[in-house]
């Protein structure tokens, strides 16, 4: 497999910014070392270019007729090798060589279920976070892959929050024609079993507080830690008093909660959350009740620990993410299901020692991180370059993340196509 061509370019006025990417495309489809036969595009725009995505979709399908495919979405932001465009209309492309019967595009017109003898094993998803249950969505299709993983973001926009989906596969009967350009569900690609993927989740939080166990709960709001008044162990941990409400209640604003499925919360040893646990704000507080509401429904015996925020614990654990993919393609036999999150390449493949190289990257982070949180404009792809190389890679920065079965907040899902 030979690497994926892609290209990005900003312009006030879609035409030329198409135009730019399109000229790089055509440059890098004639290269040797680029694949010739795309099959599948992924779109990925900024929100100022919302109102028009119909027409750059339109535009691109016409000027790239062998590209029968399409996906992607808009975020505030953009991502591309080693570059991030926020706040500026701007879009990237990349193209993806695969054979037609190892992936399937689907959308609210042509739901994953209605392709007939494909047998999904992973999946990059786009949704709209204004769906209803969207995380049950997510979970449900999650459990539709062989893996029960799947990958990608909400849409983020302070427009319209569209989402491209074209496939060749056909349609719903009874929906119409259908442009490519959606609002409002779930849309993406699903990958076969000889689309060799390896997935990654880097968090940016880090935890402030011992690891407690939820023991009484109820919906979002968590009554009691560890036997304790959940407000009073809030309290306790952050070192506030009440007695002070705008000091205790600013803190309050700056903590979040690491949740997991058990009271382990598997903290990296380095301090730092590993990929499982789910990173929730603090919606309110009961006094009356004593207890403390989070953005999530929880349970008993959930895991919950304080946290915030750190800029170094994001670069960190970035840099980590990256030497470990590089890691898993340089020694495939040593991974496991312990250490490597879900592939086609661990489950469906000989596990024969050889080096893996990367064909392509797709980069979803958190609108909330990018260049401006680790430090200086497009920080974030400088990292993510220097742990990787200068390879072809496509992004957006989401409304929320999504990676195995859940929906993150303020993480990076990194995903890349690997050939031998």
């Amino acid at each position: 497999m030979k690497l994926f061509p892609s290209a990005h370019a900003t312009h006030p006025q879609w035409p030329m910014a198409a135009g730019l990417v399109l000229a790089q495309l055509k440059a890098q489809l004639s290269l040797p070392t680029h694949a010739a036969q795309p099959t599948l595009g992924l779109i990925y725009i900024t929100d100022h270019y919302a109102d028009q995505a119909q027409d750059i979709l339109d535009w691109l399908s016409a000027e790239l007729p062998t590209v029968t495919d399409w996906a992607g979405t808009v975020g505030v932001g953009i991502a591309a090798n080693n570059v991030e465009y926020f706040d500026e209309p701007a879009l990237t492309v990349m193209l993806c060589e695969l054979p037609h019967n190892q992936y399937r595009v689907f959308s609210g017109v042509a739901p994953l279920g209605q392709h007939i003898g494909f047998e999904p094993h992973t999946a990059l998803v786009h949704a709209d976070g204004q769906t209803p249950d969207v995380g049950d969505l997510i979970a449900e299709l999650a459990q539709r892959t062989h893996g029960e993983y799947v990958f990608g973001g909400l849409a983020s926009s302070r427009h319209a929050a569209v989402q491209f989906a074209v496939t060749s596969g056909g349609h719903v009967r009874g929906q119409g024609a259908a442009g490519g350009v959606y609002s409002g569900g779930l849309s993406g690609v699903a990958f076969g079993p000889e689309v060799a993927l390896v997935s990654r989740v880097t968090q940016g939080c880090v935890p402030i507080s011992p690891a407690h166990t939820i023991t009484e709960c109820e919906g979002h709001l968590v009554l009691a830690l560890d036997g304790e008044p959940a407000l009073d162990v809030l309290l306790r941990d952050l070192d506030i008093s009440l007695d002070q409400p705008q000091p205790a209640l600013a803190r309050v604003r700056a903590t979040l909660v690491g949740l997991s499925a058990n009271g382990d919360q598997a903290v990296r040893h380095m301090g730092e959350f590993g990929e499982e646990v789910l990173v929730r704000h603090i919606v309110g507080l009961d006094p009356k009740r004593q207890a403390v509401a989070v953005a999530e429904m929880v349970s008993p015996g959930m895991g919950l620990s304080f946290c915030e925020r750190n800029v170094n614990a994001a670069r960190a654990d970035l840099m980590r993410m990256g030497s470990e993919i590089r890691e898993a393609l340089e020694a495939p036999a040593l991974m496991d299901d312990d250490t490597l999150p879900w592939t086609a390449e661990a489950r469906s493949a000989p596990t024969e020692p050889g080096a893996k190289r990367i064909v392509g990257a797709i980069y979803v982070s958190c609108a909330g991180r990018g260049g401006p949180h680790f430090g200086g404009p497009s920080a974030e792809m400088h990292i993510v370059r220097r742990a990787l190389g200068d390879v072809p890679l496509v992004g957006f920065f989401a409304g929320g993340e999504i990676a195995h079965r859940h929906l993150h907040g303020y993480t990076g899902v990194l995903t890349v196509f690997t050939s031998p």
